[in-house]
Parts: structure tokens; C-alpha cells; sequence
């Protein structure tokens, strides 16, 4: 029994005792007993569906009785297999484009490679003491689907709450799972999903307001709730996103912009961000309706009572990325006890004042940190491009990890040094000096030495794709605007434009990650010379090159900094960008923004030193250190650092990042046993520490097999040289 449940045990002991007393002994008749409460849905929530996945072996078949809620079925061979296929590739059900949704957000977010520890450190095969014994890991149970809103009928943010068959009523937990990055709503079904399932707690997923909301205006298609491919007209209030525009103006616009998509993130006009946390609360509360349902007897004609509350369920909030950004703003904002634990691992925690604070390392002092994403990856996609010729970031290897060299991307990358050169915004006459200077750049704004050669794949995967996706989201710009010049389309080898596929529409659900990452949308400049083209190709009209238009990066930036990113002048109303498209980003990007109180919550944050799209400085470290300047003595946060772990495990099969990282997902899984061990036991949660890892090595693409030595346990009593400590008030001091 957990402490919550013994208070409502306690509760109601006494409440029993005093209305025995209060009858006792007088001839008044006792009064009338107040109406027994009745369990009804969240205000907000819509309730759409509940399906059993009663499947405990993998198997054939497009039924719910072939389906599990963990694997869909897969089991543990077919999630590390090849991806599952549609019996028509151009109209999948709702079934198989959950079985396919459920493959790609499990391998999404972790390493999926049996020399990774796929099926050996972690999997659906590996029990809750970390043992090889449950074979191929189905967990049957139900499903609760509904949806959020505002009234508006534009947020619906899908949430599923799945309850394992092994629920023990008496001992009630639920574990909270916003989804990671801009996936959809099985996006943390690897993490909170899966840890929370094994240890037969409801799980209560949700895609916070992102997800594979994709928007085609050529037909007016939209992805429904389900995943099914429709029209907006026919999906109604089942739509998981349509463009707000009018049917004139969408005509006008795919004349003028043919072949365009939208993406829900970027272009619902709602900054979603904003809500991660109020999300997270509403599909708590959720969770306990679908509890309640399912155990609650009934006590007014066929409606359920009320069994399960947040006073006698334990409820641990645990998620990574965005997901922990998620759960972080959920803890700040649950003013009503909600939650009892928090675990963020790798968290876009973004502080709005971190004055009065610092982060030494090594003894140290970090001059820069604790700025906005928006910021800093507007800043790292002007310079990073070049910083990757630098020495010392340069990389001559055959591998993933060097993307830029393996692609042909390098000479467009020296492109980039000449045209900020030629702005003033590098200092050196050639290429070497000016990477170097960018390089020194970067790490004056807060990337570290760790971070050097991972600029070159960083920028190629990931960095023109946030600066392209935020800023308009923070914004709230709809797709017609346009904003920089940007544009997401699906688009082929040269980075042309092209119509997206009706197959790709259609497994879109499954196969996309809510990002602009190509699946099936891509950033592109419109303003390219020549034409549209992706910012992989496009030339910049004011500098005639193929540099990764540089001019969209630098009005990007504006929009961040509101002021011109080559003059330093304010923006304007004439200006590009706007001064008040700047003041709409700048105004979202304080509506996301975090307090540092977590109103003395256990909660455990845990970061990858080397993580180079949330860097630590940035985030981590920096909502560290506020978090104790605003909850002092009160603070229940540790942090745990890990060596050589980065944001993306699901890059870790490629060759080049095999050889140099240890996965984060193991941390997650044993921060998350540490919270249920204070929560249920009492046991203290590890102190504040850097955990030491020994990366695999080897040849890149052929690393050897991890082992348990290759990522250690966190430590109940780190060396003195491993912890991390507040000293002189409010500084967060990091060992080397």
C-alpha cells in the first residue's frame, strides 16, 4: 500500500467512526445519505471507444482478439523485424494502422538492435528485474481512446488509456505518457508505456497536441483520430487536423503554392506547447474514468460510482523529450495533487528566468545557457553547416555520423561559411578559418566540446527541420502564411516539389513522426532561385549560392531575436520578418516557457551530457539550477548525467553513432523503477550524479555487443567526484 492509499483508508475510517458517533444515542432519525457520486468524463473530454486487445501470442489477422496493447500483436520478434505490411497498401484499417503505429513509435525512440540491447537490457521479453522471461512480451488488456478540446473543435488531442489485464484494483497506479518529439499518441509507448504495463499500472498516452496530423489542401484530406484517410468534410469532429482556411482561400493558395502540406504541430495555430502540461493533467484525469468504468461498481441505474481518485492512486508522470518538457509543465501546474512523481528524461526544459543562477563544470563557469529552443537551434542552423569543416568537428569517416560527407552535403556546407562570410557573420578569409570561427560560435553559446563532430549529422537530420517547424508553431502562423518563405511538402531527389502519393497519405499515420523530417513532408524555400526547392538544395536569392538557404535561416533567427540577423537593427513593419510576426514567436515562446517550481514533487531528471538537440546547458542543467533558487530546501529533484548518451537512441544502429553512444532508454527505465521505489518504499531517490558509461567502440556499423558494464547503475552514494551539488546558493556545479 502506498502512502496515498493508506491517507484514504485512514480517511475513511475516521469519516465511518464519526457518522457512527454522531447517530449514537438520539432518538432523531439519521439523515438522508448523500447521493453516491457518479463517474462522468473530464470536462473536455470526449469518450470515442474501448476495444479489448485480449492477444497474449503473436498471430495473423485484423481483429482486436489478434492485437495486445504493447506490441499489436508483434510480440518481441516482429517489433525487431521488418515493418508490418497492409493487405491494401492504399486503404489500411484502423487495426493495421495501429499495428504499424505501435512498430514505429516503439522503435522510434530506442535503440531496436540486438547489439544495442534490443531483447537483452530491455524489449517486451525482459521483465521487470531486468530478467529474459517473458518470451514475446504480448500484454493484453483495453483501450480507452477519447480526445481533448477546447470547444473550439481545432485542439483534439488524442488520448488512449490502456489498462493491463494484470491490474490489481487494490493496488491502483497509473503512469502518465506524453508522447516524445511531435509523435502521436502511441509515442511514448516504448517508455511510459511499456514500464508501466509491466508493472500493471493504466498507462495514460497522449500526443499533447502534435501527432500525424497531416493536411493536404489539394484534396482537403485529413488523418482521422483512427488514423484513416478522409476528407475534412467527411471526418467531421473525428479529424485530427485540417488547416484553418477557408475553401476560396485554399483554392487560391494551391494555385499559387501546388503540392503543399501541413502539419498539425506546426500549423494548427494553437501552440500546442502550451498545453503539454494541462494535457498531461486531462489524460490523468481520463485514465481514472477509464478506471472507474472498468472497476466502479455501479451505484445509479447503469452509471459507474466512484472507486479510484487521485487520493488513493498512485500516478508517476514519465516521459522523454518533448514528453518530459510534458510532464515537467504538468508538475508545475497541478495544483490539485494530481501527481505523485515526476521522471523527464532528455526534456526540452526550457526556464523563462534563469537570472540569479549558474553552471560550473569542472569548476568552470558556463557563460551561456538556459536560452529558449527556439533560440539556440536558430543559432545552431545558421553555424552549424560550417562549424562541420572546422578541425577538430570535421569528420573523414564512411558512416552515418558523418551525414554531411556520406551525402555530398559538405560543399554546400563550405558554401555556407562564404555566405557568412560575405555578412559579416564569420570572421577569416578562408574556409578553415571561418569554420573554426563558427565552430567557437557554437561553443560560446553554450554547445560543448561533446558536441563538435555532431554538427555535421545534426544539422543534416534535425536542425533546418526545427527551425523551419517552431518558430511557425510558436507563432501560431497558419500553412497560407508562409513564413521565411518556408513551405512543407513532400519533395523528390533534386528537392523538387512534388504531389504526395495516396499510399503515403494513407500510412501516414504509421509511418510518419509529426515531424518534418520527409515522412512525408520536407521544408522548402519557395523563394529559391530557380524555384521551390528543399532547404537541402535551395539557393539563397542575396547570396546566389546553394547554401542551405541561409536567407530563410536568417529571418528565422529574427523571428526569435526581433532584430535583423546581419544588421542588428529592430524589425520593422516592413521589414522580413515582420516585427509582428517576431513579437507572435516571441509571445509563444514565453507561453511555453517553464517556473522551476514543481511544488516539491519527487522528480528525477536525467540528460545525456552529450545531447546535441537539447543541449544540457541549455535545458537540463539550467532548470536544475532554477529549480532550486525558486523551491530551496524544498526541492525533491535529482539529476543524473549520463557520458556519451545523446537525444536520439534510434540513431544508435547507424554506423558511426554505434561506436561512440550508449543508449539513455536503460536511465529512463531505472529512473522510473527509483520513483516507484520512493513512491511505494521510501526509499531515497539516487542522489544528484554523473553516471561514467564506456561507449562500445569498434568499427562504425560493426560495433560489439553492449553489455550491463557499458552503461552502469546509478550510484546511492556517488564518489565525490561524480556528484553534482548546488554551491554558493544556486549554482549547479557538474564534475568533469
Amino acid at each position: 500500500m502506498n502512502s496515498k492509499q493508506a491517507i484514504w483508508h485512514l480517511f475513511s475510517a475516521v469519516t465511518a467512526s464519526a457518522a457512527l458517533a454522531a447517530c449514537g444515542g438520539s432518538d432523531n432519525p439519521p439523515p438522508p445519505p448523500p447521493p453516491a457520486p457518479v463517474n462522468t468524463l473530464p470536462a473536455g473530454v470526449t469518450h470515442h471507444s474501448v476495444t479489448d486487445y485480449s492477444a497474449t501470442a503473436p498471430g495473423a489477422g485484423d481483429s482486436a482478439a489478434t492485437q495486445d496493447l504493447l506490441t499489436a500483436g508483434l510480440g518481441k520478434t516482429g517489433l525487431g523485424g521488418a515493418a508490418p505490411a497492409y493487405a491494401d497498401p492504399d486503404h489500411p484499417t484502423a487495426l493495421e494502422l495501429r499495428r504499424g503505429a505501435l512498430y514505429g513509435n516503439y522503435r522510434g525512440i530506442l535503440d531496436y538492435s540486438a547489439n544495442g540491447g534490443y531483447g537483452r537490457l530491455y524489449g517486451p521479453n525482459i521483465d521487470v528485474d531486468g530478467g529474459d522471461t517473458l518470451g514475446e512480451g504480448l500484454i493484453p488488456g483495453k483501450e480507452y481512446i477519447g480526445s481533448i478540446d477546447d470547444g473550439s473543435g481545432n485542439k483534439r488531442v488524442v488520448v488512449a488509456v490502456q489498462i493491463p489485464s494484470s491490474f490489481d484494483p487494490d493496488e491502483p497506479c497509473v503512469i502518465a505518457g506524453p508522447s516524445s518529439g511531435s509523435r502521436g499518441v502511441y509515442g511514448a509507448i516504448s517508455t511510459a508505456g511499456e514500464w508501466g504495463l509491466k508493472h500493471g499500472c493504466a498507462v495514460a498516452l497522449t500526443d499533447a497536441g502534435k501527432g500525424m496530423g497531416l493536411y493536404d489542401p489539394m484534396d482537403d484530406s485529413v488523418n482521422q483520430i483512427d488514423g484513416t484517410r478522409t476528407t475534412r468534410t467527411v471526418a467531421g469532429a473525428l479529424s485530427h487536423f485540417a488547416a484553418n482556411i477557408a475553401d476560396n482561400v485554399r483554392t487560391l493558395f494551391n494555385v499559387a503554392f501546388p503540392n503543399r502540406l501541413a502539419l498539425k504541430q506546426v500549423h494548427s495555430q494553437m501552440n500546442p506547447e502550451k498545453d503539454f502540461g494541462s494535457d498531461t493533467l486531462k489524460a490523468i484525469e481520463y485514465a481514472m474514468y477509464a478506471l472507474n468504468e472498468e472497476y466502479a461498481p455501479i451505484n445509479s441505474g447503469t452509471s459507474h460510482g466512484i472507486s479510484f481518485t487521485a487520493d488513493n492512486t498512485l500516478v508517476i508522470a514519465g516521459s522523454v523529450s518533448n514528453g518530459g518538457a510534458a510532464v515537467l509543465q504538468a508538475a508545475e501546474q497541478d495544483s490539485v495533487g494530481l501527481i505523485d512523481g515526476v521522471v523527464a528524461t532528455e526534456p526540452s526544459a526550457q526556464p523563462a528566468d534563469a537570472s540569479g543562477v549558474g553552471i560550473t563544470v569542472g569548476g568552470t563557469a558556463v557563460n551561456t545557457f538556459g536560452k529558449p529552443l527556439a533560440d539556440y537551434f536558430t543559432y545552431a542552423n545558421l553555424y552549424q553547416p560550417c562549424a562541420a569543416q572546422a578541425a577538430g568537428a570535421a569528420l573523414a569517416e564512411v558512416s552515418v555520423y558523418n551525414y554531411m560527407g556520406l551525402t555530398g552535403m559538405n560543399s554546400r556546407g563550405v558554401n555556407r561559411c562564404t555566405a557568412l562570410a560575405a555578412k559579416g557573420l564569420v570572421s577569416g578569409a578562408t574556409t578553415a578559418e571561418q569554420a573554426a570561427d563558427a565552430l567557437a560560435k557554437l561553443r560560446a553559446y553554450g554547445y560543448t566540446a561533446d558536441n563538435d563532430t555532431m554538427h555535421n549529422s545534426h544539422f543534416a537530420l534535425a536542425s533546418p527541420v526545427i527551425a523551419m517547424m517552431y518558430p511557425t508553431g510558436y507563432g501560431r502562423f497558419s500553412m497560407i502564411d508562409n513564413v521565411c518563405g518556408m513551405s512543407l511538402a513532400q519533395v523528390d531527389a533534386s528537392g523538387s516539389v512534388v504531389p504526395v502519393s495516396a499510399t503515403v497519405k494513407a500510412q501516414s499515420f504509421a509511418s510518419g513522426n509529426g515531424t518534418a523530417n520527409g515522412v512525408p513532408a520536407t521544408p522548402v524555400y519557395n523563394d529559391s532561385v530557380g524555384g521551390a526547392r528543399s532547404w537541402q538544395w535551395a539557393v539563397s536569392p542575396s547570396t546566389g549560392l546553394a547554401d542551405f538557404a541561409l536567407d530563410a535561416a536568417l529571418c528565422q533567427r529574427a523571428l526569435v531575436t526581433g532584430v535583423d540577423s546581419v544588421t542588428g537593427a529592430a524589425l520593422t513593419a516592413a521589414s522580413w520578418p515582420t516585427s509582428a510576426q517576431s513579437e507572435a514567436v516571441r509571445a509563444g515562446i514565453g507561453e511555453v516557457q517553464l517556473t522551476g517550481n514543481l511544488r516539491a514533487k519527487p522528480t528525477l531528471i536525467v540528460a545525456g551530457r552529450s545531447d546535441n538537440v537539447i543541449p544540457v546547458n541549455h535545458s537540463e542543467r539550467a532548470y536544475v539550477a532554477v529549480n532550486r533558487r525558486v523551491e530551496g530546501a524544498a526541492s525533491q529533484l535529482s539529476y543524473i548525467e549520463v557520458f556519451n548518451a545523446q537525444h536520439f537512441d534510434t540513431f544508435l544502429p547507424l554506423s558511426g553513432f554505434d561506436t561512440r553512444f550508449v543508449p539513455l532508454h536503460p536511465y529512463y527505465n531505472r529512473a522510473m523503477d527509483a520513483m516507484w521505489a520512493r513512491l511505494k518504499g521510501g526509499t531515497a531517490l539516487p542522489p544528484s550524479q554523473v553516471v561514467r558509461t564506456t561507449p562500445r567502440g569498434g568499427t562504425p556499423g560493426a560495433a560489439p555487443a553492449i553489455s550491463a558494464a557499458n552503461v552502469p547503475a546509478f550510484a546511492a552514494t556517488p564518489a565525490a567526484g561524480d556528484r553534482i551539488d548546488i554551491v554558493g546558493g544556486n549554482t549547479l556545479a557538474v564534475p568533469n
